[in-house]
């Protein structure tokens, strides 16, 4: 039997091209085929970078008498999460609900008509720690299918119509007020951790949506409280192994309290967002530590990420060769005393054990350590310093690289986008502009249709064939938006309502809830839906997010009223799960300021005092106001029409629920405007 995924675009399928399992990909096919003959199909689900996926195909699906079962007996599906999001949300809500806990890969087992029946994640390939081995549950389930058949479509059946009627609790239509988001700050609250910065226990996230929540949360109340819990733990991260010390970038997540032990995978989308949180930590504190980190992790986007096309590849993997031909996790990012001596000689090498944490015993596996910057670091000569870094980062090119999964993923483009305008713009960086707007040209280019329908992925110049979902429409939408406030090309705003009106139409239902695969989309045994923010802003607040933005620049009161309904998820969960809905609470904090509608005009678009006005603009702080920029007289933007020059100069106008304030041509007074 063929192996049918040679012709895919995920690099996740492609790795398992080559299997001895006659793998297809998510199909009516490969149903049909089930169907035909009479027999189970099994449903294995992963991503490129995921350590446990890479274990699980080395141990079972390259290994030939187990290919040989799963050939005879069952038709088996490959899926690529980061590909069909929807197919992979529908089947992990089937195993928490039926386990209690998820993760990947997934193993779903299920009937011809797609209805899932058995459930697990990893199965080793010999029975451990109280696990069936992999042979096991293969036989098992072989063995029901073949003897209780009913038991099965019973089993099954229940599971479908179980998933079909569970009702996401809406709460209301209405936005959330002060006393859900005093709330919320107090759930956050008495989740951190004080000594260690972040919320909860290991393994640790990154909380970039929550932060960004804190952050605006002060910026609007002056709650000295929120932006302590945002700056400490932007720091605590920064110091930690979690933190690529050499070349910038953030892994995945940490393995333990203190983010010293990373897993070490490199996501583009938590790279997006972290980038854009420590730029908006400068623009509130100034602080040294924020700059520096937003501008590393802007240059680790573009520098490792950036795809020949323009766009930005989704991850780098954990695991890459430790010399010896053997794939380790973390081999690429960890040092042993003796490697900074071999590196540096024996004075400089002792300087930088002691400055980076390099102990003998090791911090992580077999003596060898993750670089940090510990906390009682003193003071160092930071010429000297730099030259460490620089030759340590030298030597770290020559060791073999993880892998890098090439798909281009439109939402999370769309992320990165918004962070590199931004980053650009503070910083005078106008390279990392221009590296959001190719993004931008080749989402548009290569991933909208004639109808301005999203692809969701390509790869290699290639659109994958896989239909955008809401976080799609939701995350690109807001790239464009952010790119519009930089730029003042009212092409980006253009784009950005061609896509949000797909939202209106295609993802919205009447009661103002919204669903994560358009009304349109492949139908599955449910329809997915979820308003959590996770390890990415949910399509459903990052839709409420750009809906609420592109009604500010433009007046559209179809968006207003759509994003005012969407935050009554907001309302309802904010102040019980604040981890988990963060980014829908820095959008209500953006609502409850108004957000804030800026023009700024000048005689040109390269008049200084109107750059500068421009700039003080976008590093205001009041949260989530929209800015745009032009020539006085021009309708590139809507929210520059009837502001001319005042008394010839450059001039800044202010509005917020439906008042203006008078016209100011002074930076002082525009910063005192947008920081009040």
């Amino acid at each position: 039997m063929p192996n049918r995924l040679a012709h895919e675009t995920s690099p996740y399928l492609l790795q398992h091209a080559d299997n001895p399992v006659a793998w297809w990909p998510w199909s009516a096919e490969a149903f049909e085929e089930a169907r035909r003959t009479n027999r189970p199909v099994l449903l294995s689900v992963g991503y490129s970078s995921c350590h446990w996926c890479h274990v699980m195909a080395r141990e079972s699906f390259e290994d030939q008498p187990t290919a040989d079962y799963l050939n005879e007996h069952f038709v088996s599906v490959k899926v690529d999460r980061e590909e069909r999001p929807d197919v992979d949300a529908v089947y992990m809500e089937a195993v928490q609900a039926a386990t209690g806990q998820g993760g990947w890969p997934m193993t779903v087992f299920l009937t011809p008509d797609a209805e899932p029946f058995y459930f697990g994640t990893y199965f080793p390939p010999a029975p451990r720690h109280g696990m069936p081995s992999f042979r096991q549950v293969l036989e098992g389930v072989r063995s029901a299918w073949t003897d209780r058949r009913d038991e099965v479509a019973e089993v099954a059946g229940k599971i479908t119509r179980d998933l079909s009627q569970r009702e996401i609790d809406y709460g209301s239509t209405e936005a959330p007020g002060e006393e859900e988001l005093s709330g919320a700050l107090l759930g956050l609250t008495r989740e951190y951790d004080p000594q260690r910065g972040g919320f909860g226990g290991a393994p640790k996230f990154p909380p970039s949506m929550a932060l960004e929540f804190l952050l605006r949360h002060h910026a609007r109340t002056g709650a000295e409280g929120a932006l302590e819990m945002a700056r400490d733990s932007c720091e605590r991260m920064a110091r930690g192994g979690i933190y690529d010390q050499l070349a910038g970038g953030f892994a995945r997540y940490s393995v333990d309290r203190e983010w010293t032990v990373p897993h070490f995978e490199k996501m583009l989308y938590d790279n997006a967002l972290l980038c854009r949180v420590y730029a908006h930590l400068w623009r509130s504190t100034g602080s040294d530590l924020a700059r520096r980190v937003a501008v590393e992790t802007a240059d680790f986007l573009v520098r490792e990420l950036r795809t020949t096309e323009g766009g930005f590849a989704s991850a780098l993997d954990a695991d890459s060769d430790d010399g010896t031909g053997k794939h380790v996790e973390g081999a690429y990012y960890v040092w042993t005393p003796a490697q900074l001596t071999e590196v540096l000689g024996e004075e400089d090498g002792g300087l930088a054990a002691q400055y980076f944490g390099v102990t003998a015993d090791g911090t992580f596996e077999e003596g060898q350590s993750v670089l940090q910057l510990p906390q009682d670091e003193g003071v160092f000569d930071a010429d000297r310093i730099a030259s460490i870094k620089s030759r340590l980062l030298d030597a770290r090119s020559q060791r073999p690289a993880p892998g890098r999964d090439d798909k281009v993923v439109a939402a999370w483009n769309g992320l990165a986008i918004a962070a590199l305008a931004e980053t650009g713009a503070y910083f005078d960086r106008p390279d990392l502009v221009e590296a959001a707007v190719s993004a931008a040209d080749l989402l548009v280019r290569l991933h909208l249709d004639e109808h301005a329908k999203l692809a969701r992925t390509s790869k290699d110049g290639q659109v994958g064939a896989n239909a955008g979902v809401l976080e799609d429409y939701a995350d690109v939408a807001e790239g464009f938006l952010a790119l519009a406030s930089v730029t003042g090309e009212g092409v980006w705003l253009d784009f950005a309502g061609f896509l949000l009106d797909h939202v209106l139409t295609g993802f919205v239902d009447e009661s103002g809830a919204l669903y994560d695969t358009a009304s349109d989309a492949e139908q599955l045994i449910r329809r997915p839906q979820d308003p959590t923010d996770n390890a990415t802003p949910s399509g459903w607040t990052a839709a409420a997010g750009a809906l609420l933005s592109y009604a500010a620049q433009t007046g559209a009161e179809p968006h207003r009223t759509a994003a005012e309904r969407a935050l009554g998820v907001v309302k309802a969960l904010g102040p019980r799960v604040p981890r988990f809905i963060g980014w829908g609470l820095a959008v209500a904090e953006a609502y409850l300021d108004g957000p804030r509608e800026v023009a700024v005009v000048g005689p040109s678009l390269d008049d200084e005092a109107a750059k500068a006005l421009h700039r003080t603009a976008l590093l205001g702080t009041a949260p989530g106001a929209v800015v745009a920029f032009g020539v006085a007289g021009s309708d590139e933007l809507p929210l520059l029409a009837d502001r001319p020059l005042v008394d010839g100069e450059p001039a800044a106008y202010v509005c917020r629920n439906f008042t203006c304030d008078a016209p100011t041509t002074d930076q002082e007074r525009l910063r005192t405007a947008l920081s009040r």
